[in-house]
């Protein structure tokens, strides 16, 4: 089993687009049971509250379910847990390394590092842009699925 752990600021917008997207796309490839999906924040700013608006309406348009997802933060225990940790953009690798340690094993990336153009996920929290954000990380998911089948 193939465990992910997918990381942006509050836990609130971007990783837990990322998450559900990713549940959504291995399930319709009949792969769920070879995937254990979870996101989570770098910050406790919005530790214990529900996803953001924009990601619930950007999911409820493509029919993905978000459940009763809680954000939390990562933890340093985290890192023995999950095979990789994916954050959304360069601050997150920052904050993610200076919870869980030295990353010894290569586990922490960002997710567009496995698309043909490597760039940050911007922050709809801040752009307000919902499908920009969507299409990014639908570009990173797929391109991580195609890495992981190699």
């Amino acid at each position: 089993m193939i465990k992910l752990l997918f990381i942006c600021y509050g836990n609130i917008c971007r990783s837990p687009m990322a998450e559900y997207v990713f549940k959504d796309m291995v399930k319709r490839e009949g792969l769920e049971q070879q995937f254990y999906i979870d996101s989570a924040a770098t910050s406790q700013e919005e530790i214990g509250n529900t996803v953001h608006y924009g990601t619930k309406n950007k999911l409820r348009e493509k029919n993905i379910e978000c459940g009763n997802h809680r954000a939390r933060r990562i933890t340093k225990q985290d890192y023995d847990k999950f095979d990789y940790i994916i954050g959304m953009e360069e601050r997150n690798i920052e904050d993610i390394k200076k919870i869980v340690g030295n990353d010894t094993e290569n586990k922490i990336c960002k997710l567009l590092d496995f698309s043909n153009n490597p760039r940050n996920i911007a922050d709809p929290w801040y752009t307000g842009n919902f499908d920009a954000t969507y299409n990014d990380i639908v570009e990173g998911l797929n391109a991580f699925l195609k890495y992981i089948d190699k």
